[in-house]
């Protein structure tokens, strides 16, 4: 994965049979072998495949394309936020970025550990500083994009028929570009 770039770089996020990467530049990303194994894998019509291959493929084409996003480099917004999930879902406006699947869920247990404290009723930012909050997602988040199996995610997402609900969209609406 790239290092952390500046917030004025566009990320492109479809991309056209024209702009896809020459076979040298693939190799550059991915060693030959695992280039060959994914494009392979791509066009295998998917009826021949089953169930628990197509979630393979899916978690490994979801995790090379997170390795791909870079993190954030300017950071450091004031976020006013209740929860860590509502912190998270800030800052992918903000950043206009999806979080990881594991990032997702992170955030909604620790929401979930706060439950039953004294501190129950208590907005995040009054626990913890708003900056060292979003940190620590950015952290978190860089550990799961580059350190992440495509084998356990796939595994996750067959043990969890809902799994869906914490991979975020890759094209947001409001992320789409204007005419």
């Amino acid at each position: 994965m790239k290092r952390p770039r500046p917030l004025d770089d566009k990320v492109d996020f479809i991309q056209s049979a024209k702009s896809l990467p020459s076979d040298v530049e693939v190799e550059n990303l991915f060693s030959a072998s695992k280039y060959l194994s994914l494009i392979n894998t791509i066009k295998t019509p998917l009826k021949e495949l089953s169930y628990e291959e197509r979630l393979l493929r899916k978690a490994e084409m979801y995790q090379l394309y997170m390795k791909e996003i870079p993190i954030p480099s300017k950071r450091g917004s004031l976020v006013p936020c209740y929860s860590w999930t509502e912190l998270g879902k800030s800052l992918k406006i903000i950043y206009r970025q999806p979080l990881h699947f594991l990032t997702n869920i992170l955030l909604k247990q620790w929401d979930q550990v706060k439950i039953g404290t004294r501190g129950e009723d208590q907005p995040l930012d009054e626990i913890i500083h708003p900056i060292k909050a979003e940190a620590t997602i950015w952290l978190i988040e860089e550990v799961h994009r580059l350190n992440t199996s495509h084998h356990h995610l796939a595994r996750l997402w067959k043990a969890d028929p809902l799994h869906q609900t914490y991979i975020d969209s890759i094209i947001p609406k409001i992320y789409a570009k204007s005419p």
